[in-house]
């Protein structure tokens, strides 16, 4: 069990994600061949045969146009994988499964951001190497961050690619 929810994109950011990604281009669908990738639709990975698309996103623009907050320069976009099509999101108990993409070893790097949508700091989080401690180094590092009032989000990113992973929001 986990003490945060990870946050997928939300549906109406993922129909729009299929017609034009945040760059403005037109993502062309593939057949997934080997499965694995981290879909940030339904926050699982992807399985062999799946129709994806791997588009750019940028996760502070879109909270910032829900809240109108100001992220200026440290609005940024990255390649995410998300089905081509309309998929059923994440499983009910998905929270109750554990974070995502929480293989142990990895490197993650926890990003906080105000209100405003402005970097507060964040941290280098190595996910610990045994897998039923992952989970609890998740809920750590997300404890040290909303220790800070001034917190309203967190962005977890690989540290491998930069890629977004997911969004934890100050519970109110």
């Amino acid at each position: 069990m986990t003490n945060h929810i990870a946050r997928p994109i939300t549906p109406a950011a993922l129909k729009e994600l299929r017609a034009t990604d945040d760059a403005g281009f037109t993502r062309t669908p593939f057949t997934e061949a080997e499965g694995g990738s981290p879909l940030r639709c339904c926050l699982r990975q992807s399985r062999t045969g799946e129709l994806l698309l791997l588009v750019s996103y940028a996760p502070l623009r879109r909270w910032a146009a829900e809240t109108w907050a100001r992220p200026g320069a440290y609005d940024e976009q990255g390649p995410v994988f998300i089905h081509a099509e309309e998929c059923e999101g994440p499983a009910p108990d998905a929270t109750a499964a554990g974070y995502p993409y929480a293989r142990p070893g990895a490197l993650r790097t926890v990003r906080r951001y105000n209100a405003e949508g402005h970097i507060l700091g964040g941290r280098l989080l190595e996910l610990p190497e045994l897998p039923e401690d992952v989970d609890q180094g998740f809920d750590e590092a997300f404890a040290e961050a909303f220790a800070d009032p001034r917190v309203a989000l967190v962005h977890v990113r690989a540290v491998e690619y930069g890629c977004f992973q997911f969004e934890v929001r100050r519970d109110f």
